[in-house]
């Protein structure tokens, strides 16, 4: 099955990858990286045991990864991200505290949710500080667009939850719109303005801390699958 075209929310950049990023996405991608390809993924034997299954799209330097997979070793997380640097980052500090719970597709999410990934399968979907991409004429870059939440909430379980955090006030308002229109999905907030406290789990970044200290926002959106 060949998946419609989309417009990629990246560009892939030639960034600086520095030696001991290079180091680990030589030596331990191979044992944590899970290559793509166009068949369905068991998610249960990739881990090795029946858990609940988050996947994490975008997940940068991998700190906020890492720290979430520590704190919940019962949960197992999937992480897609394309950029090496950040792949390589995860990967040293997947060995640095020794977490049996990570593993990386380094590919196109949506590709990969099209190919990889099973209705139904998933017990949740964590969507962190996305580009926001914040000229007007590249809007249609930005990941959460309704193709992509319908997408999504077909690979949820009855009750998993998406949770998208931005920094952008119209990319929040914009998230806000498009999960708000997806039948499959309900909001979990139950606040007046339909954003979220932030969960717990969810680790506060220094980036984030600096922000809110300066007066800036910071959106959580969480909607289950009903």
């Amino acid at each position: 099955m060949t998946e419609p075209r989309h417009i990629r929310s990246y560009v892939l950049r030639q960034g600086r990858v520095s030696s001991a990023q290079q180091r680990a996405h030589e030596t331990l991608l191979p044992r944590y990286g899970v290559p793509f390809a166009e068949a369905p993924l068991d998610l249960d034997h990739l881990f090795g045991r029946a858990a609940p299954k988050i996947l994490e799209i975008g997940f940068g330097m991998g700190e906020t990864t890492a720290t979430i997979a520590a704190a919940q070793p019962q949960n197992d997380y999937l992480g897609i991200e394309v950029h090496t640097p950040g792949v390589g980052s995860l990967l040293k500090q997947i060995a640095a505290r020794e977490l049996i719970n990570v593993r990386i597709i380094q590919h196109d999410a949506v590709e990969v949710l099209h190919h990889m990934i099973t209705a139904g399968c998933l017990d949740g979907v964590h969507i962190f500080f996305p580009d926001p991409w914040p000229k007007k004429r590249h809007h249609k870059r930005r990941l959460l667009q309704a193709p992509l939440v319908a997408l999504l909430a077909q690979k949820l379980r009855p009750g998993g939850y998406l949770h998208a955090a931005t920094d952008w006030h119209d990319y929040a308002e914009q998230m806000l719109a498009v999960l708000s229109a997806e039948p499959a999905l309900t909001n979990a907030a139950g606040t007046a303005t339909g954003y979220a406290e932030r969960p717990d789990y969810r680790p506060q970044t220094k980036f984030e801390a600096r922000g809110l200290k300066l007066g800036h926002g910071v959106w959580d959106l969480v909607f289950r699958r009903v």
